[in-house]
């Protein structure tokens, strides 16, 4: 019994940090609409800047305390409300992707600023004062902090939300702000203090846990995962039932972690309890209507057959140039800029076409890298479809208990999805389930060999590179025939209106198994070729956090274009890569490089890829530009494999040659066009220029 308290006090102080976390969630999105991804993240980094004030330079605490919560959080809050305003007319996947955006960088940001290599630890409040006892049990004074500040958290802001003004402009502000503005009140303003709140609870609750726990970037980030369950036990409205979520989790993790059986595939349940309790509560709980329903959706263009096979020759060939001018290095680091395209191109028919937004792409890919591992450990062709087919499977059974879940709820539940994935299954050793042997990463890593086909054994990074190439076409002709066909055309209904959908005879649980295998499939086709190119892969490479770059540059090329998989994976690898081996400083910073583009998708929230191809329009539809350019590429080939001029010599020629042919073809094209646009569409169908005005006064001088 003495124990049973002990550990029930140890789980209601961390429930108290938890409902801190928690509550600042809710109250971001019910004001505001958004769903803040990052909410753990500021907490996290105001955590390692309580410990710089304090243990780096020597603050004394209620200085530090002040200036992480007075200062910096609510300047932090100002910020974070700033960079997601313009985002908030766009879809549901352009709104999450923003504050993905920001979990990501903020990590980098942590990791670039704090070497995760060193320990930091941190006193508890009072840590020289003897606790108190409660029965038997010992209660810590930074324990007894922590619930009285989760206690007044909660009176607080019952009393903001419902007993004053401000409160009710925030509440209100959501569901019509025009309105809210109509009656004198500021939107902006009471989103601006939304946020500011939000961002104190989650600074609040990220210094009150730090001392419990390893100052770690990542772990500090994901602990949110628990404060997303208690958000979701309220429903993301009701402030109560969040604190209520937030005892059934605290006590959970500590129940576990003192009654859990030792077991050697049961430890990493209890890492993996509470996303496994967020998924079990986003399907039994009911969820009232989503704040913030999409106001525009992005057109999703229709590749024509044509465009898409020269596409996919023009990514076969992209391929065999790079296996021919890179070192055997250079194979390996840039490598999988197909293999990763392929699990970038797993989002176009789940986001892209059907609505669906799933953060779990890279851990079905972890998938198929078992999959592979295992059943091809030969090189037996046959184990690349059956990883497609498991990690397909596994997709589908996702969305089967996924039905009732939409926009943030679904991806909550795939974060969750994959939460469990890194820290539980992927950790378990070997087991036999109903007489099948089933290996995972086996607690280490696992060995990736190349493909068989047919007697010729593909080793080197070259072949391998020029396989994967090949897959992504095969897969980039695959989607773009999905998009093409009826099928097709109901996933785009499905997102426009699931009602509608409905209502119109489709099946909504068939249309989203259906998205979610078929997308599932792609990705553990990816997951097996970049465990291929890597010869060997671990469970961290597959994990949620590994995930979410992907994810960004994904959202940032374009969610509705076939083409977004090789832009991806080209943006993601390629120049990344390539900028720290020019500069190895610049390491940090490139890992920053994709949470920043994310940040700035309102500035362009149709995606990279559709503004990439209408500005080399005028390129592809000059003969003469393309035939020079071709040549120019051939010659530069040529050189390359004789041995005259190096690989990054060859490369750098192409882009050169490239944007100057670009360049002329669009001088060529505008000059055409100014001359076939009569003169009342100047301005209109063309730029006006400096000179028309005397133009049209020497026409007009005679009349």
């Amino acid at each position: 019994m003495d124990q049973f308290l002990a550990f029930g006090i140890v789980g209601l102080t961390t429930a108290a940090i938890y409902a801190i976390v928690g509550s600042g969630l809710v109250l971001t999105y019910t004001t505001t609409g958004v769903f803040n991804f990052a909410h753990g993240a500021a907490g996290m980094l105001a955590a390692f800047t309580y410990w710089q004030l304090t243990v780096g330079w020597g603050w004394p605490v209620p200085v530090a305390l002040a200036v992480v919560l007075l200062v910096l959080a609510p300047a932090f809050g100002v910020l974070v409300e700033l960079m997601v305003r313009p985002v908030q007319r766009l879809g549901e996947a352009e709104r999450l992707v923003v504050t993905v955006a920001l979990l990501s960088g903020l990590i980098a940001v942590a990791r670039w600023i704090w070497d995760p290599n060193l320990p930091r630890p941190l006193t508890p409040f009072f840590a020289d004062k003897e606790p108190f006892r409660i029965g038997s049990a010992a209660v810590t004074w930074h324990q007894a902090i922590t619930v009285a500040v989760a206690v007044a958290v909660a009176v607080g802001l019952r009393i903001l939300l419902y007993s004053t003004r401000t409160g009710a402009e925030m509440r209100a502000t959501v569901d019509d702000r025009a309105l809210v503005g109509l009656t004198g009140a500021n939107p902006v303003r009471a989103n601006r203090i939304a946020w500011v709140l939000g961002t104190q609870l989650a600074a609040l609750g990220g210094i009150l846990i730090a001392p419990t726990v390893t100052l770690d970037a990542a772990q500090l980030a994901l602990l949110i995962v628990s404060a997303y369950t208690a958000a979701v036990f309220g429903r993301l409205r009701s402030l109560p039932l969040t604190f209520l979520g937030a005892i059934v989790v605290g006590c959970l993790e500590s129940y576990l972690a003192g009654y859990l059986p030792q077991n050697p595939y049961l430890p990493g349940l209890r890492l993996a309890a509470p996303a496994l309790l967020l998924f079990l509560a986003l399907l039994v709980f009911p969820h009232g209507r989503l704040r913030g329903k999409t106001a525009r959706l992005a057109a999703v263009p229709l590749p024509t057959v044509r465009g898409t096979a020269i596409f996919a020759g023009a990514t076969v060939v992209f391929a065999l140039m790079l296996a021919t001018v890179l070192g055997e290095a250079d194979l390996v680091t840039y490598g999988p800029i197909f293999s990763l395209g392929v699990v970038a191109l797993s989002y176009v028919p789940l986001a892209g076409y059907a609505g669906q937004v799933s953060l779990c792409q890279l851990s079905l890919a972890g998938i198929g890298a078992v999959v592979w591992s295992h059943l091809g450990a030969h090189g037996q062709l046959w184990a690349l479809p059956a990883a497609m087919a498991i990690a397909g499977l596994v997709g589908a059974l996702i969305a089967v208990p996924a039905l009732r879940l939409s926009g943030v709820y679904m991806a909550l539940g795939t974060a969750a999805f994959a939460v469990i994935l890194d820290r539980w299954i992927f950790t378990l050793p070997s087991f036999d389930l109903l007489g099948v042997h089933i290996a995972l990463f086996e607690q280490g890593s696992v060995e990736m060999p190349g493909p068989d086909l047919f007697g010729w054994k593909l080793d080197d990074g070259a072949e391998l590179l020029v396989f994967a190439g090949v897959c992504l076409a095969l897969a980039v002709l695959g989607v773009a025939a999905v998009r093409r066909s009826r099928y097709g055309r109901r996933l785009i209904a499905l997102r426009d209106s699931e009602a509608a959908y409905a209502t119109l005879g489709g099946s909504l649980l068939a249309a989203r198994v259906a998205v979610f295998a078929f997308s599932a499939s792609i990705a553990g086709l990816g997951g097996a070729l970049y465990g291929m190119q890597q010869r060997s892969v671990t469970a961290e490479q597959f994990n949620l956090v590994a995930g979410l770059p992907i994810f960004l540059v994904a959202v940032v090329g374009g969610l509705g274009v076939v083409g977004g998989g090789l832009f991806t994976g080209t943006a993601y690898i390629g120049p990344l890569n390539a900028l720290v081996a020019l500069a190895p400083w610049t390491q940090n910073l490139v890992a920053l490089l994709p949470g920043l583009a994310g940040v700035g998708l309102g500035g362009n929230p149709d995606g990279v890829v559709p503004r990439l191809r209408r500005q080399w329009d005028a390129f592809l539809g000059n003969r003469l530009a393309v035939s020079a350019f071709l040549a120019a590429t051939a010659i530069g080939w040529g050189l390359c494999a004789a041995g005259l001029i190096g690989g990054w010599t060859f490369l750098v020629v192409c882009l050169v040659a490239g944007f100057a042919l670009r360049i002329w073809a669009s001088a060529k094209a505008d000059a055409r066009r100014a001359v076939d646009i009569p003169v009342e569409w100047w301005g209109i169908r063309r730029p006006w220029r400096s000179t028309d005005k005397e133009v049209l006064a020497r026409g007009t001088a005679g009349s």
